[in-house]
C-alpha cells in the first residue's frame, strides 16, 4: 500500500495512472475549455481541457495544463499553440456538453473535429483563431509563457484578450453572469460530469463582522 488514513498517500509511490485518477477524483469539479486552434493548414482544432481554470485578472491570465502523445510528442492543439501562439477557450455549458465530448474523440491529425461534428465558427477579433457559434461564452487568448514540467506535460499560461458572450449572458452595467441562463457543466472524473444548478450562497464577512458572531454566539451559549 502507498498509504493509509494516518500517514496519507504518497504520490510518488504511485504510478502515473494511479495519481491521475486519484488527482481528478479529488480535484472536483473543474472547468471545461473547449479549445480552437489553427493548424498549418488552416483547418480549425477542437480538443476538450479539464486541467484548465482562471489565475488573475490584472493582467487577465488563464492556465492550460496541456498533455503530450505517450511517444512524447506534442498533440495537434499543443503543436499549433507553439507555432502561432494564439487560441480561443470556449466554456461548455450543458447545450454544448455532446459536441465537447465528440470533439475528444482521437481524430486523426489534420482532421478539423469543428468540420466533423458541424459547429459553425466566427471570426475573432484580436487572434485568427475562430471561435464557436454555440458556445455561451468565448475568450480569445495568446500564449504568454509555457512551462515544460516532464516529457508529457507543460502548462500554459494564456492572456485573455477579448470575452464573447451569448446574448442574455452577461450584464453589463455590472458584468454579472446570470448563471440560470448560463449553466455550465464541470469535470468529474472518468465519464462523469456535473452540472450548476443546485447553488446555495456563503457571505464573505469582515474580521469584525465575524468577532461580533462569535460574542453573540457565547452570549448566547452562557
Amino acid at each position: 500500500m502507498a498509504g493509509n488514513s494516518a500517514s496519507g498517500i504518497s504520490l510518488r509511490e504511485l504510478d502515473p495512472r494511479d495519481r491521475y485518477k486519484l488527482l481528478c477524483g479529488v480535484v472536483v469539479p473543474r472547468p471545461i475549455a473547449l479549445v480552437t486552434t489553427l493548424d498549418a493548414n488552416g483547418a480549425v482544432n477542437a480538443a476538450p481541457f479539464s486541467f484548465f481554470n482562471v489565475f488573475s485578472e490584472s493582467p487577465a491570465l488563464i492556465v492550460l495544463g496541456l498533455q503530450h502523445k505517450p511517444d512524447h510528442s506534442p498533440k495537434d492543439t499543443t503543436r499549433n499553440i507553439h507555432r502561432d501562439g494564439e487560441f480561443v477557450v470556449h466554456m461548455v455549458d450543458e447545450a454544448l456538453s455532446a459536441a465537447m465530448n465528440d470533439c475528444a474523440v482521437d481524430f486523426p491529425s489534420g482532421d478539423s473535429e469543428v468540420a466533423a461534428t458541424g459547429l459553425a465558427t466566427l471570426p475573432s477579433v484580436d487572434v485568427k483563431v475562430p471561435r464557436l457559434v454555440a458556445a455561451p461564452f468565448a475568450l480569445e487568448c495568446r500564449r504568454h509563457v509555457a512551462l515544460n514540467f516532464s516529457p508529457d506535460r507543460e502548462l500554459l499560461v494564456g492572456e485573455v484578450l477579448r470575452v464573447h458572450a451569448r446574448e442574455g449572458l452577461v450584464d453589463e452595467t455590472n458584468m454579472y453572469v446570470d448563471l440560470d441562463a448560463y449553466r455550465p457543466i464541470g469535470r468529474m472524473f472518468g465519464n462523469l460530469y456535473t452540472t450548476q444548478r443546485d447553488t446555495f450562497a456563503l457571505e464573505r464577512e469582515s474580521h469584525a463582522q465575524w468577532l461580533a458572531r462569535q460574542d453573540a454566539r457565547e452570549l448566547k451559549d452562557a
